[in-house]
């Protein structure tokens, strides 16, 4: 009997050991060839993996976010997280629902899209808000950037939806639209492994890049 204890004991031990063996060698290994996907692919103005709401970003002299690129609607517009139900699906997924009896505070959101249905009246109320919202700032909107994504996080646009907001940020901040058509060119990230997937470009990696041109 204490032949078999013993045994159990040291199996224990030994499955304890290679267990945190195996995650300090993990974080060791992520902090020392890939850092910056470690610590989540953080900049100084947010997460690359998180899509950010860049509807509220200040120009001066011209609409808020017109000078910048924008990425899909899932906090912006009508698909905001709002005050006023009248705004619509409430697609922030940060803060969404407002909380019965309690004006201002609102329930923490989840990932996910609106669920609204091809029928939704709330749907086409939303997407004419959205068209009418980029038609303001000169911009022909590509079907992504009145539709929300499917979780709710995308961080990432095509290129024809970058190269759509031309005219809007090249009025907005002085820069050329050739300038502004190869900084886009320049952002594009190709499909994973050539054929996983299609291109794609980063939003918050694109402010970036833009805010470093403009200097």
């Amino acid at each position: 009997m204490l032949v078999h204890l013993r045994r159990s004991v040291v199996l224990c031990v030994v499955v304890l050991v290679l267990t945190f063996v195996f995650a300090f060698v993990g974080t060791g290994i992520s902090q020392l060839f890939f850092t910056h996907q470690a610590d989540g692919s953080i900049t100084s103005k947010g997460s690359t993996l998180i899509g950010q709401n860049w509807s509220q970003a200040k120009c001066p002299g011209h609409l808020l976010g017109s000078c910048v690129f924008q990425g899909r609607p899932d906090a912006l517009g009508p698909y905001a997280g709002s005050l006023k139900p009248a705004a619509g699906g409430g697609d922030n997924p940060l803060a969404a629902n407002n909380i019965p009896g309690h004006p201002g505070v609102l329930n923490a959101g989840e990932s996910g899209a609106t669920n609204l249905g091809p029928r939704s009246k709330t749907l086409l109320q939303n997407t004419r808000a959205l068209v009418a919202y980029w038609k303001a700032r000169g911009v022909n909107p590509t079907p992504d950037l009145v539709t929300t994504s499917g979780s709710g996080y995308d961080p990432d646009i095509s290129q024809q939806d970058a190269l759509v907001q031309i005219p809007m940020v090249s009025k907005a901040t002085g820069l050329s639209a050739a300038q502004l058509r190869h900084l886009i060119i320049g952002q594009t990230q190709g499909a994973e492994l050539g054929f996983l997937g299609t291109s794609y470009i980063d939003v918050l990696q694109l402010n970036d890049a833009l805010a470093k041109l403009e200097k």
